[in-house]
């Protein structure tokens, strides 16, 4: 996270108005700064991609990121995604706006350092330690030491995660095994059906749609005549977000596993 002016530099911490333009940031903020959250991004006012529940996000009005939206907003602090488009990071730059562009977690560990950093800035860090404790609580009891079960997130299109990923490192900590990567698969590749079909895992985590034309492979009739094979859905607005998504993924991984031991 690149740091710009401190709270102190702007607003006191506690009169702070903070315009988060990220999913990711809007869930944590929601957190451990309701009070101080002037808006969320549109994501989380969408079903399919907040990371966050979306009745409590529609407590704050949605922007969609646009420098005129912002402006009339008039946040202290806006919080935006590195992939903030560069036209209109510049644009709040020169218009003196306090910009802090967070990046993506690829584990738990830089997710809990991304939650200490933004309650460091708007000065909530008992109320980001609360959260910190609760999504270790979850994956304390997600965890297990029983032999980890071979598990494909097929992602919408056939895309898999590779090592290196958020997802990928709370299947490792709930009892799972990347199947992807056992394949020679990295980040963002492809799995056609037919070497799933040939070389099953243990389970399916399908994170696509059943009406998506791209993700017919996902629920296809083939699949479900493997005997040994499981499947189980895995909503896609977990598989991208730390913070207090971690805790929602932690309990569904657990869900599953333990869904799987209780049918064995």
């Amino acid at each position: 996270m690149t740091m710009g002016c401190s709270p102190t530099q702007t607003e006191e911490a506690g009169d702070l108005r903070i315009v988060s333009l990220n999913p990711c940031t809007d869930a944590i903020l929601a957190e451990i700064a309701p009070e101080r959250l002037a808006a969320v991004s549109h994501y989380s006012h969408d079903p399919v991609s907040s990371s966050m529940d979306v009745a409590t996000a529609k407590r704050w009005p949605a922007t969609s990121g646009t420098v005129e939206e912002i402006v009339a907003l008039d946040p202290d602090l806006v919080i935006a995604s590195t992939f903030i488009a560069p036209s209109t990071g510049q644009a709040l730059d020169r218009l003196g706006y306090n910009v802090e562009r967070v990046g993506m977690t690829n584990t738990v560990g830089e997710s809990i350092a991304q939650i200490r950093e933004l309650a460091k800035l708007v000065d909530t860090e008992d109320e980001g330690e609360r959260l910190i404790a609760r999504i270790e609580a979850a994956l304390a009891d997600a965890a297990t030491e029983d032999e980890p079960i071979p598990a494909l997130m097929w992602q919408s299109g056939g895309i898999v995660p590779g090592d290196g990923t958020l997802i990928v490192d709370l299947l490792r900590r709930t009892g799972f095994s990347n199947a992807a990567a056992a394949r020679g698969l990295g980040q963002a590749d492809r799995l056609p059906l037919e070497p799933v079909l040939a070389d099953p895992p243990a389970l399916i985590l399908v994170g696509g749609s059943p009406f998506a034309e791209s993700d017919r492979a996902l629920y296809h009739p083939a699949l479900a005549a493997l005997p040994d094979l499981r499947q189980a859905p895995f909503p896609s607005n977990l598989l991208y977000c730390g913070g207090p998504t971690i805790i929602r993924a932690a309990g569904r991984l657990k869900d599953i596993r333990r869904s799987m031991e209780s049918a064995s």
